[in-house]
């Protein structure tokens, strides 16, 4: 459903954004939506009140404080999400354009791009920046079968300005190795688009029961990952053709590249232009 700026935000993500003001009661029913989401919203509320050991209209009320006139409203706006998260290329087909295509994708493209950065937060963004900029954490990136390339071109900046990171080869065995090592000083960038990937949303899960920080980039619906995240950062996928754009979670990639460059300071210059070799190492 859109937000009051009109900006498409998952019923989860309303969620996680309303549980510093929400009651005691209200973050019982938040958390126990959370642990098995979009599923046990689709229970009715008593059932729901019963996950999480609160009356039926604390449920109600919860659902009021998103921005929902009513229970029904509620679970439709579920089920919305669950047709949109399974959207593929063969139903989405491609929209139909009047005119010029440029001008159409260009249109689309710049739609994309603001609703995108209209949901990230200045707090989001310094977390991130935070994390990757801790030299004494470790960053580990992955990504699936497509933003697999959104996570080595994260780490290929990245290892310029410091050390300690790496890009995961998205393979059992690799992933298997990483969860075994992982740990509180840990770091794990999580790439994963609707129709996710099991394979990574239980890297992350896993990772995240070791103690490590993960950071998940996603889109509105929210990746099962986001249940493990510390910091979940979305972006809007839809595209003028019927396949998903990774066009503004590049955006993404290179703003969180840019706030990282400049609170490492000046002296990462001199590392970039000996990784370069634009300096003799003597």
């Amino acid at each position: 459903m859109a937000g009051d700026d009109g900006v498409v935000v998952s019923v989860a993500e309303r969620v996680r954004r309303g549980l510093d003001d929400a009651s005691a009661g209200e973050r019982l029913v938040a958390r126990a939506l959370l642990a098995n989401y979009p599923a046990a919203g689709l229970e009715t509320a008593a059932r729901l009140a019963e996950r999480a050991g609160v009356s039926a209209p604390t449920v109600v009320r919860f659902t009021a404080r998103l921005g929902f006139p009513g229970y029904r409203a509620f679970q439709q706006a579920l089920r919305e999400e669950i047709e949109a998260r399974r959207a593929s290329p063969l139903t989405l087909g491609r929209h139909a354009t009047e005119g010029s295509p440029r001008v159409a994708a260009a249109e689309v493209y710049r739609q994309r791009m603001d609703e995108t950065f209209a949901a990230l937060s200045d707090p989001e963004l310094d977390r991130v920046t935070d994390l990757l900029s801790d030299p004494a954490r470790r960053v580990t990136s992955v990504g699936g079968r497509y933003s697999h390339i959104l996570a080595e071109y994260l780490d290929l900046h990245l290892r310029l300005l410091r050390p300690g990171t790496r890009v995961l080869d998205p393979k059992p065995e690799a992933m298997g190795a990483a969860c075994v090592d992982a740990g509180r000083k840990d770091v794990v960038v999580v790439f994963d688009y609707r129709r996710y990937q099991r394979d990574i949303v239980s890297f992350a899960r896993a990772a995240h029961a070791r103690g490590a920080k993960v950071v998940l980039f996603t889109d509105p619906w929210l990746s099962p990952a986001a249940d493990s995240a510390e910091l979940v950062i979305p972006a809007r996928v839809e595209a003028p053709s019927p396949f998903d754009s990774l066009v503004p979670a590049m955006a993404l990639v290179e703003t969180v590249v840019a706030e990282v460059t400049a609170r490492l300071g000046q002296d990462r210059l001199r590392r970039i232009e000996e990784i370069s070799g634009d300096v003799t190492i003597d």
